[in-house]
Formats: C-alpha cells, structure tokens, sequence
C-alpha cells in the first residue's frame, strides 16, 4: 500500500497567483536566490482518447439523424461502385487494445500504463525544501535556485536529477505556470520562500529509471489532490486538464 499522503509542508498560511508569469521574471529572479525553488510539474498526456460523456455523444447522434434527413440522396448506380471499394487484398482487420489495463486493476501507480484516457503527474516522496525537520514528504521534483542562467534551467536540472537525461522530455515555454509564497510556521519560523512550478511532459518513453527519493508514484489530477489537501485550491486551478 503507498505511504498515507502527506501535504508538501505543515499547514501553512499560503498566498498564490494561478496566473503566468512573464519571460523576464523566468531569467531575472530576485537577488535573495536562496529562497527560490523551481518545482516541475512532469505530466504524461492521454494515451488514447477519451470516453465521449453520454450528453455529447447523445448530442452528436441526434445531429446525425437530423442531417440523415436532409441528406442528398445520389444515384443505386453510385452507391454500389462504392460499396465494391475497400474489398481488396489490402484491408486489414485489427483488434483494439483494452483500455483498461493491468495496472489500472492493481491500481499500481508506480506504471505508466494506466490511466491511458488521463493525464499523469510524477510525484516524489523523501526531502524536500521547507519541509518540517527535514522529514520526507510527497512533493514535485524541485532544485533550490543557486547560479543557473535562468529558473528554468534551475527546473531541467532537478528534473534532470530524478530521471537521469531529459531526452524523453519537452518543457512547456521558458516562464513558469504559476507559483505559490510560503509563509513562516511554527515549526519552520525562517522557511519563507517562493516556489515556480514549470510544466514538462512525457515524449516517446513509457518508463522511467526515478531516482533521488524513497518512493514515486504516477497519479491523475484528483489522485494527485489528495496527496496536497492544503494546497488543492491552488493545484485545482494551475493544473488544466
């Protein structure tokens, strides 16, 4: 069974901004650089189309029937040299592949084989930046800004040290999707620090070699809200999917 989840920190008194920050902000960050994190959101895109909700697709044959209606109607000579199309040596029957899978069964969430209709997030469990007396926590990979060129090299770089290359990966655009400022607690009175999160995505790989932390899983959004409840409001309205 996965560890109980655990939020990012202690419940803290948070302020966020779910807006995008400009280029200029990614390569001039604030000269205290010690208290910047640059955290990757690394997702895994649907692998296969997903389910049309009952109302669309209700939606969608009623407006079939209605066009069938109003169709033109072409010639019984048209439409039986049409139909002798497609008969030839050339056509190829195929079994789909189930869309539920093993690990959708075993709810294992250590594969990337689940889940195929869903977006995936990575998300980490050891230590993390700011949290209480260093104990481990779920958390995003993430790197403390030191002397990188710019934040998101700061965001590969960690991403980097998780996966080992980042040759099956695409980061999206230079500026950060949003950040969140930490406030001080009472178990951590000195950790203020702002937090950038930068989006990166799964290309070509249906496996990765995750390390630098004492577990990992792969969840979808509202399984990913349930290892972060004090900050789900923010997480509802960064992540789109």
């Amino acid at each position: 069974m996965h560890r109980r989840s655990l939020a990012l920190s202690r419940p803290l008194q948070t302020t966020w901004r779910a807006a995008f920050s400009s280029s200029a902000a990614a390569k001039s960050p604030p000269e205290n650089s010690d208290k910047i994190v640059a955290s990757v959101l690394f997702e895994r895109l649907p692998v296969v189309i997903p389910k049309i909700d009952p109302v669309v697709y209700a939606f969608q044959e009623f407006s079939f029937r209605w066009r069938q209606q109003y169709r033109r109607r072409y010639p019984d000579e048209f439409l039986e040299k049409s139909n002798t199309r497609g008969k030839g040596d050339y056509h190829i029957e195929y079994t789909p592949a189930p869309r539920i899978t093993e690990a959708d069964k075993t709810n294992d969430r250590k594969s990337l084989n689940r889940a195929l209709d869903r977006r995936l997030y990575l998300l980490l469990y050891g230590k993390a930046y700011g949290s209480p007396s260093g104990e481990p926590v779920w958390h995003f990979p993430e790197k403390v800004y030191e002397s990188e060129e710019t934040l998101r090299k700061c965001a590969e770089t960690a991403l980097q040290s998780v996966l080992g290359d980042l040759s099956h990966t695409y980061f999206v655009g230079n500026a950060p999707m949003g950040h969140m400022v930490m406030q001080p607690t009472d178990n951590a009175p000195e950790s203020c620090y702002k937090r950038f999160f930068f989006k990166s995505q799964v290309i070509a790989a249906n496996k990765f070699n995750i390390g630098k932390c004492e577990d990992f899983v792969w969840v979808t959004k509202d399984e990913l809200l349930e290892y972060f409840p004090e900050q789900a409001p923010f997480l509802t309205k960064m992540i789109i999917s």
